[in-house]
């Protein structure tokens, strides 16, 4: 018989954890939620306080008396949900609904998959966080009661199936009413006359594109100037030329990391989360639910020998971000490879390239500025007051 039982909520997890274990440990899935609102019923008592009342699916109740039956024989039991608010909830309804006791009940919660942090974190139990647990609560009440109430007068308005919850009825009034500024604005037409100069020089042609220096607002304007330059000269008055720098982006959070996954790899929000879980399942990258920039002083460590390695002293700056918005968790880490020095991984070409946009970033926001030169060119125009302005870095 085990002494230790190990509750965590991905089959996948439970394989990679039970391998940094030893045999007196015995690593079970939870697969997720195992309790929720009743799914037909209202399930808030809004007289008592709006107490919520949660009910076992028939799809769970196996599960739950597979985790009941290990959990009574074991001498301790270590709770290790996600360390989010979704894994604070799950970790107090599995105490609640195993009969688990303080006594021999253990949270334990760890962002990286890796045979340190698992080991830190038996290390280091706390109590399951009530906070935590409450705002998970009210979140889900409050999807309840918005759903309950909203989705009934969408299916008959509008038509059947239809969701609506506490985020996105409110972010669809939001872009309504953003639209209907834009139908209200009275648009202003300009025109903009670019150029483009060429010069033939030992047989390769170079060409310069120039934007005119005031926009016209008529297109009269605009055809009678160009009109004027078929017969003009044009020169070059003056070149000016300066330094300039560009920062490295932050690592990772949720939200930037769906943002890049979506502009760089067409990857969708639910496609780039999937790939990520998976990634973060099998031990290759950290936490992917932060909203946090911050990297540990293990991670800013190696990715400064990465750097040092590969490209040289010159490119190296370390950076220790912190995170503006409020409510964020300095304790957690940005989203970043598990193990830096592993430029690439095993799996599907998902994983592979959502894993190269991780390290890439992350070795990035450890690097020098890039060094850039900024030049202007004034263009002037025989016979005009105006010029032709080309920029270039």
């Amino acid at each position: 018989m085990e002494k230790n039982l190990v509750i965590v909520e991905s089959p996948a997890k439970a394989k990679t954890i039970e391998k940094f274990l030893g045999k007196d440990f015995q690593v079970m899935s939870s697969y997720g939620h195992i309790r929720d609102l009743k799914k037909k019923d209202f399930s808030i008592d809004i007289e008592n306080n709006f107490e919520p009342i949660y009910e076992v699916p028939a799809d769970k109740k196996k599960v739950v008396s597979e985790l009941k039956a290990a959990s009574n024989k074991a001498d301790v039991v270590w709770i290790a949900s996600d360390e989010d608010r979704e894994g604070e909830a799950i970790a107090w309804h599995l105490f609640e609904a195993l009969d688990l006791k303080e006594e021999n009940t253990k949270r334990i919660v760890f962002h990286e998959i890796t045979k340190n942090a698992i080991q830190d974190a038996v290390k280091s139990p706390r109590k399951i966080d009530q906070n935590l647990v409450d705002a998970q609560q009210a979140r889900r009440v409050h999807d309840r009661m918005v759903g309950f109430e909203l989705a009934p007068v969408l299916w008959r308005k509008i038509k059947p199936a239809l969701s609506a919850g506490r985020v996105q009825s409110v972010a669809v009034r939001l872009i309504v009413e953003r639209e209907r500024e834009i139908q209200n604005f009275t648009a202003e037409a300009a025109y903009r006359i670019v150029a483009v100069f060429t010069k033939v020089e030992d047989g390769h042609t170079y060409e310069i594109k120039a934007e005119y220096n005031k926009r016209l607002k008529t297109k009269e304007e605009a055809l009678a100037l160009l009109e004027s330059l078929k017969s003009s000269d044009f020169n070059i008055e003056d070149v000016t030329t300066r330094p300039g720098k560009k920062t490295p982006a932050a690592p990772f959070t949720t939200s930037t990391l769906q943002q890049e996954a979506s502009r760089k790899l067409g990857f969708s929000v639910g496609q780039t989360m999937m790939v990520a879980q998976r990634l973060y399942e099998s031990g290759k990258i950290t936490y992917m639910r932060t909203d946090s920039v911050n990297l540990s002083g293990l991670a800013i460590g190696t990715a400064k020998t990465e750097i040092l390695d590969q490209y040289g002293e010159n490119y190296h700056k370390v950076r220790q971000y912190t995170t503006k918005s409020k409510g964020a968790q300095e304790a957690h880490e940005a989203i970043r490879p598990t193990f830096i020095n592993e430029h690439e991984v095993q799996g599907t070409a998902q994983e592979k390239r959502l894993y190269d946009l991780i390290w890439k970033r992350t070795i990035a926001s450890q690097m020098a500025d890039a060094e850039l030169e900024r030049t202007t060119a004034n263009i002037s125009i025989s016979g005009s007051e105006g010029k032709f302005v080309a920029t270039g870095e």
